[in-house]
């Protein structure tokens, strides 16, 4: 099952990395010909970056000290099914006590951590023409986080990560939540605090490419609702038949500071998501989703006017025993009211957005495998001529550790000026 949050880059499979053979047993076995040169001296130069090599393992690994691979598939940031349910179960094993987790204090009461979670993720990358400059550029660190979570008591869990340096400056938090498991015994679990939206559909904070889902991020104008990162309350809940259901109320302000009287929506509206999900045997899941809202929009010489946003879209999933997973995503989004961000401000109604995405992740050996193939195909189409993108990106992996591997990465951005670009770099968590 898909769950709604859960680590990434930003989330708790960068905690989740070490290694323990013995314990994992246990629990189951166009760029031009005279481009080349430059994009040899990026790859060259990457290889040869030190990043420190992780003395210990990260936090969740440390405390129940099993290996990333029981979690991630064939590498993190990726979940497999073990790894979602994990975290669908507040970040605890059901069936595993960790040792010497809680301070014995002789208060039942009181849920004392011995060691404070804490794990690091540190991401290094050389990158080419970005942005069609011809140009060659080191970005190392290019993002370096400290994670924290992990359960408070037997029903309550928390999971939250600050970044301190995110393309040379300092990001902030972005994931952060309470999470209560299993309420009242009725299998539903409630979260709430800052999330992605998208999490229920494919979260994009676990996927291996640097190019993200785009579609996600496609607001018109000045529209601040996406499937984003936003503020909210997230209940979810699996069923016998193989049926998830994922509800969500929202801001759909983002998670920008707060404004007057330390209020963080920007109008008295709420936005709503309703996903369902559907196995179909063991390889194959199909889900719909929709959102619906309002929002008021403003620019300071067209005023302010109020917007109603309807979003839809299915998804299908098919996983071949992890040695095959397609990711498909299709999103049609409208927006009754839109002001333009540029000099003329102009208003524009009934604005239609749609887009989608088809991810193809291949590991050879499945979890097992040293090294994989990831392809990434983008396509967003607006109204709002600004949202139009097209790219085609493929991805391959290969792991120094299990938790660090070296990456390389083309994207062809076919939208606009056509032009490709590279990435080589490594990803690391300790």
């Amino acid at each position: 099952m898909k769950r709604i949050c859960t680590a990434n880059p930003h989330k708790y499979e960068d905690l989740s990395c070490g290694s323990n053979p013995d314990l994992k047993t246990v629990f189951f076995r166009k760029v031009k010909i005279r481009s080349f040169q430059m994009i040899f001296t990026a790859i060259a130069a990457t290889l040869t970056l030190t990043v420190q090599e992780a003395g210990s393992i990260p936090a969740f690994a440390r405390k129940y000290q099993i290996s990333c691979q029981v979690c991630h598939s064939p590498a993190m940031p990726r979940l497999k099914p073990f790894g979602d349910d994990f975290a669908g179960d507040g970040f605890r094993l059901t069936e595993y006590e960790s040792p010497r987790y809680f301070i014995k204090t002789g208060d039942d009461m009181l849920s004392l951590f011995r060691e404070l979670p804490v794990a690091i993720r540190m991401d290094g990358f050389v990158t080419y023409n970005f942005g069609n400059k011809g140009s060659v550029d080191f970005g190392s660190p290019f993002m370096l986080k400290i994670l924290s979570g992990g359960e408070l008591s037997d029903k309550l869990s928390y999971y939250f990560y600050f970044i301190f340096n995110e393309r040379g400056s300092i990001a902030g938090v972005e994931d952060a939540f309470i999470m209560y498991h299993d309420l009242l015994n009725t299998g539903i679990n409630l979260y709430l605090g800052q999330f992605q939206v998208s999490d229920p559909l494919f979260k994009g904070e676990l996927r291996y490419t640097i190019e993200p889902y785009k579609i996600y991020s496609s607001a018109p104008g000045t529209s601040s609702a996406d499937l984003k990162y936003d503020r909210g309350i997230v209940v979810e809940k699996d069923f016998s038949t193989g049926t998830t259901v994922v509800g969500q109320i929202l801001n759909g302000s983002g998670i920008g500071e707060a404004g007057s009287g330390y209020l963080f929506d920007k109008d008295k509206y709420k936005n709503f998501m309703l996903r369902i999900s559907q196995s179909v045997g063991k390889s194959i899941s199909i889900g719909l989703f929709g959102y619906a809202g309002r929002e008021v929009i403003e620019n300071f010489l067209l005023g302010q006017a109020t917007s109603n946003i309807r979003m839809f879209g299915p998804d299908l999933t098919i996983d071949l025993d992890e040695k095959l997973i397609v990711n498909c995503q299709f999103v049609r989004r409208t927006d009754s009211r839109v002001y333009t961000v540029e000099f003329p401000y102009t208003e524009k109604k009934d604005v239609v957005t749609s887009g989608a995405f088809a991810e193809v992740i291949f590991a050879p050996k499945g979890d097992m495998s040293k090294w994989y193939l990831t392809g990434l195909f983008n396509w967003v189409d607006s109204d709002f001529d600004a949202l139009d993108y097209t790219s085609a990106t493929l991805h391959a992996g290969y792991l120094l550790r299990r938790n660090m591997r070296v990456v390389g990465e083309f994207t062809q951005v076919m939208s606009g000026k056509n032009f490709g670009k590279v990435n080589v770099g490594v990803i690391t968590a300790f």
